[in-house]
């Protein structure tokens, strides 16, 4: 029988619509309603998966009861658990899509704040914008000293990290953004956390990925952005950009921090 691990409810939304330019009331509008829509198909998924998952227990505890035996019950047993395990799987690749479309499927911003943002990004080291998606990405090598959670006061370009995350707040906090939340994700590469002084602190990749999400966190709300708009998310190393290096020697490219800009109660 096969292990499926439950996704989180957070943040399943349906592909945003790609929009050019401003986005009308009626547009954000209807973003919502998709919204909300999906959040609750995907609920629905997750309670049927949860029922399945009750049947293929029972029917491979019945199959173990007869194994013995065989015949034709445990052969109609067998087709079963094979049905049920193809119906999970088919539900949680549905759910992997749909998470995956909400942060990686993203939306074009206004082109207002489109262009701060790409102004902002401008012969920054540590930092990139992804005008398609909507996502501000910055290099946790250079945000944050090694197995560390706490922001790096270097940055590159005479930028300290915090001042860059600071002046990204003076963005976020303009008109053209105030309709957005921000989704601040974690990611590391899969080098294992090695100094035991760190471990105590940060136990294992997903935990220094949401350590250091949270501390970009606190800056942000330092920064008069209201703490409403912002949430977080830690993936550790498993949402890698590029492959790691063999026997766990990681890929710099995996270390980051994304910002993801999104339509408010998204």
């Amino acid at each position: 029988m096969k292990n499926l691990k439950y996704l989180p409810g957070l943040f399943l939304v349906l592909c945003l619509l790609i929009i050019s330019g401003c986005v009308s009331e009626d547009e954000y509008n209807n973003l919502k309603v998709q919204n909300n829509t999906q959040r609750k198909r995907i609920a629905e998924l997750e309670s049927e998966m949860k029922a399945t998952q009750l049947k293929l227990d029972k029917a491979q505890r019945q199959l173990d009861a007869i194994h013995s035996r065989g015949g034709i019950e445990a052969e109609a047993l067998k087709q079963q658990i094979a049905a049920l395990e193809e119906d999970l799987a088919a539900k949680k690749d549905l759910i992997d899509a749909m998470q995956h479309r909400l942060l990686y499927g993203g939306m074009q911003l206004p082109v207002e704040l489109s262009t701060m943002l790409e102004d902002f990004a401008k012969d920054k080291e540590l930092v990139t914008f992804d005008s398609e998606r909507g996502i501000v990405k910055f290099k946790s090598d250079l945000l944050f000293e090694p197995g560390s959670d706490v922001v790096s006061s270097s940055g590159g370009n005479n930028l300290s990290a915090r001042e860059a995350i600071e002046e990204l707040c003076k963005i976020l906090n303009t008109n053209e953004a105030s309709e957005f939340d921000i989704i601040i994700a974690g990611h590391t590469d899969d080098m294992p956390i090695g100094k035991p002084s760190t471990r105590q602190k940060h136990p294992t990749n997903w935990h220094l990925s949401a350590h250091r999400a949270i501390s970009v966190l606190n800056i942000m709300t330092n920064n008069n952005i209201d703490p409403q708009r912002v949430s977080i998310r830690g993936f550790g190393e498993y949402r890698p950009v590029a492959p790691n290096k063999p026997n766990k020697k990681g890929n710099p490219q995996n270390r980051r921090v994304e910002i993801y800009i999104v339509p408010k109660g998204m």
